[in-house]
């Protein structure tokens, strides 16, 4: 398989499993994905520390749900925001996202060939989905090419780990057996589902994403895991 069908596959799994999604992340995460992404909106509001926005850009933005945060931490901080702009390929993410998020703007689209101009964004985001790119330093170059001078990217993914422990085995074990279970049982998908532990198996470390991100020009600002290592944060910058 090519990488346009695996991408082409990738697109077609979220959009069977658009209408159950939310509830699905819900239940799984116990809802501590919420926390995740709001710690993220406000480090990455702190890095740029600009008051005035033209542009926040969520990618591979799913039902919106980032967008929602990037909205409430621009309030709760008192920073304006022109536009925001939500991308995915999905369609059927994006009318999940449409019916919810009333605020934004939305653009079918991949990662990879962002429908956005050059320089014209302070923030681009994607969370939980940079793994679902198959050309992923594509994707970051043309993050690079998007973001004005000095602008963020702000990546949240569930990186790999290296685990041992009898807690990361614990960690380990849930995501393999449990999760496929319970989110297939939702979506009516168990593939979508079994898709997600083995997508984070064969994925980057996070060292490995780092570097990745300097390759093609960034500079990282900030590196956090989230509990347990299960997800972690990473935001880097455009030089100015």
């Amino acid at each position: 398989m090519d990488k346009k069908q695996k991408q082409q596959e990738i697109v077609d799994m979220f959009d069977n499993i658009a209408s159950t999604y939310d509830l699905a992340n819900r239940v799984l995460s116990m809802g501590i994905d919420i926390k995740w992404r709001r710690r993220a909106c406000q480090k990455a509001y702190d890095i740029l520390g600009s008051k005035n926005l033209e542009q926040i850009t969520d990618v591979a933005c799913g039902t919106g749900d980032l967008l929602l945060f990037w909205k409430e931490y621009a309030k709760k901080m008192g920073i304006s925001v022109d536009r925001y702009l939500g991308v995915d390929p999905s369609v059927g993410m994006l009318e999940v996202a449409k019916g919810k998020v009333d605020f934004a703007s939305f653009l079918e689209g991949k990662a990879q060939e962002l429908p956005v101009e050059d320089e014209s964004t302070e923030l681009i985001s994607i969370s939980y989905g940079i793994r679902n790119v198959v050309d992923r330093v594509e994707a970051l170059e043309e993050f690079y090419r998007a973001l004005k001078p000095g602008g963020i990217v702000v990546i949240l993914e569930f990186t790999k780990q290296d685990r041992s422990g009898v807690v990361d085995r614990v960690v380990d074990f849930g995501m393999k057996n449990v999760l496929p279970r319970v989110g297939g049982l939702i979506s009516k998908n168990y593939a979508a589902y079994k898709y997600l532990p083995d997508s984070i198996e064969g994925f980057l470390t996070t060292q490995m994403l780092e570097d990745e991100l300097k390759s093609v020009g960034f500079e990282i600002a900030h590196t956090q895991s989230f509990t347990l290592g299960i997800s972690t944060l990473l935001i880097a910058q455009k030089r100015a």
